[in-house]
């Protein structure tokens, strides 16, 4: 078995191994090495896995080297919640690197991100997946590699987006605004399985709404979370999907922030959430026994300002983390 299954490379760098009593998250996170062939994954609580995939884009994107760029932003955070006074040392997580990508064949890539999940579930299923996009293309790859290794489980997604990403595939093919209608099409989901949280102004189209209509996904706009609240909102998502489906998967498409706070997407908008709102949202996602998977896109660190998007990604996923962390600490009472 190669590193540690033949689709994925190391990263391309490794942070020292903690040192101190309270480490930052890059020295926390173990990263595997090239020379390690055999893993014990049997006390892994958590992976993170790399797609940095972006030449799916329907604009020009950067967002392949965004879990390089997350990596690196590693040093400059605390595994500490001062909020919630959490630590999050205790879980034990491991970057188990990046899917191989293919420079030009596009289909080949997307059938190694399908065949990387297979591997994960097969190999560690126990461990809660965090995937680095990449563009959101590879949602419905990884949905659909997930969907390979439990058919018998139904897949709800709880998707923080700008956007429906419900465009026609025989006009855009499987790229990053098509994974979920991909999804839908391909049977791998129902479409009432699909919560969408922070859709707002003008940028979707009329015929994507009654297509989410038609298809029965439910979606809140961003003035219908202000007026219910994010908490109450997400929980109404998660509430909804765990009365019908087995596993929920959470996708976080970065430019669901507002372009002041996420400067580096490559459809940056204005009216978008504020940070603390998104925080909010991933943290109750990850606290929820019935999400057990997350990915976070369409992060284009090229286009980024002082690492403004970054830092609010490496935040993102720290803070489901701490959700995480909570729902652990629950169910061992």
């Amino acid at each position: 078995m190669k590193y540690p299954y033949p689709q994925l490379k190391p990263p391309s760098f490794r942070w020292s191994a903690a040192q101190g009593a309270e480490p930052k998250v890059n020295e926390w996170i173990r990263t595997l090495s090239s020379e390690e062939q055999t893993v014990d994954f049997s006390s892994v609580d958590v992976t993170i896995l790399g797609v940095p995939l972006s030449r799916s884009s329907i604009s020009a994107s950067a967002a392949s080297e965004n879990p390089e760029a997350m990596r690196q932003a590693w040093k400059a955070f605390n595994p500490y919640h001062l909020e919630y006074d959490i630590d999050l040392t205790p879980l034990r997580i491991l970057d188990l690197g990046d899917v191989r990508q293919h420079v030009t064949d596009i289909p080949l890539s997307h059938q190694w991100i399908t065949d990387a999940m297979v591997s994960m579930r097969q190999h560690h299923a126990h461990a809660l997946p965090i995937m680095l996009g990449g563009d959101h293309s590879i949602t419905a790859m990884l949905v659909k590699g997930w969907k390979q290794a439990h058919p018998e489980q139904r897949i709800g997604i709880l998707q923080l987006d700008t956007h429906f990403d419900l465009r026609s595939l025989e006009d855009n093919g499987p790229s990053n605004g098509t994974p979920i209608r991909n999804l839908i099409e391909s049977g791998t989901i129902l479409g009432e399985d699909v919560w969408n949280v922070g859709l707002h102004g003008f940028y979707n189209a009329k015929s994507l709404k009654e297509y989410a209509d038609q298809k029965g996904v439910q979606y809140v706009t961003l003035r219908q979370v202000r007026e219910k609240g994010i908490v109450s909102t997400i929980q109404a998502a998660l509430d909804d999907l765990s009365g019908k489906v087995d596993v929920i998967y959470l996708t976080v498409d970065m430019d669901v922030l507002d372009i002041a706070y996420a400067p580096g997407v490559p459809a940056a908008t204005p009216g978008g959430m504020r940070t603390d709102e998104l925080f909010e949202a991933v943290y109750l996602a990850g606290s929820h026994p019935l999400v057990q998977a997350m990915d976070i896109v369409c992060l284009d660190p090229y286009r980024d300002i002082a690492q403004v998007t970054v830092k609010a990604g490496v935040h993102v996923m720290l803070t489901f983390l701490t959700g995480f962390m909570q729902r652990k600490a629950q169910h061992q009472k």
